[in-house]
């Protein structure tokens, strides 16, 4: 708790990863703000819906962080997610307008481009069959591909070694037909205060965010920060706390 602050700042990782994935930026934020680390479910210390039969969805993986942020009395918080996190944030942002102050969404995944969605059906095809460390190797490599990337790359991997196959599944059925919501995000800009943060490096999402903020220019601005793939938090954590906090005081 930062007891000079009433501010809250609230991490939201992506899938495979969890709030460990924010080391680099807890004394920076927690000097100013009030900061909540959250694992989604199944990820981290967050223990998984026992009924593997289930599926997970959007509404509801952003219920249960609303449900923390009344746990902890938190009414309104700023919200910093990362990868598929941006997805939840966003979500949240539709759905709960009220609960947030600002987005910060770093490696913001709002569109699948060919490269993406021929990904996610090869992965499809075999997620039952290949053993999902595997595949989380084979993708980390493929998103972050250069030496520089080698940390958020182990990062990646070292995480996703919590997952169990089936909550690997689980997770990635939330990723299938997603189209029609990432259309709708795509098109629609909410009022609320947007920060765009993405590495230079990432060829596979970067693109479509810059196509993204020509439209959305009442609440959105993007940052691109060098020396930085896909994981910007990690790979450039220095740039990534600078703007980020910026914003924010700027609210």
């Amino acid at each position: 708790m930062c007891k000079t602050s009433t501010n809250w700042v609230t991490f939201v990782h992506g899938a495979g990863g969890s709030s460990v994935l924010w080391y680099k930026q807890i004394r920076e934020f927690s000097k100013n703000h009030n900061v909540l680390l959250v694992d989604l479910r199944g990820h981290g210390d967050s223990k998984p819906d026992s009924n593997y039969t289930s599926k997970y969805t959007l509404p509801q993986i952003s219920k249960d962080i609303i449900d923390v942020l009344d746990f902890e009395n938190i009414e309104k918080t700023h919200f910093v997610g990362m990868s598929l996190g941006t997805i939840i944030v966003r979500e949240i942002g539709e759905l709960y307008p009220e609960r947030v102050v600002s987005m910060v969404m770093g490696g913001a995944v709002l569109e699948l481009n060919f490269k993406a969605k021929f990904l996610l059906n090869i992965t499809k095809l075999v997620k039952n069959i290949i053993p999902y460390l595997f595949l989380y190797h084979i993708l980390a490599y493929i998103l972050m591909p250069k030496e520089r990337h080698k940390q958020s790359r182990n990062l990646f991997v070292q995480e996703a070694q919590k997952l169990y196959q089936k909550e690997f599944c689980r997770w990635f059925t939330i990723t299938i037909g997603m189209d029609t919501i990432l259309k709708h995000f795509q098109i629609t800009e909410l009022p609320i205060p947007t920060l765009y943060i993405m590495g230079e490096d990432d060829y596979m999402f970067l693109a479509p965010i810059k196509r993204i903020v020509k439209n959305h220019v009442n609440f959105s601005k993007l940052i691109v920060v060098p020396n930085s793939g896909h994981v910007v938090n990690v790979d450039n954590a220095k740039v990534f706390n600078r703007e980020t906090l910026l914003f924010l005081t700027g609210i």
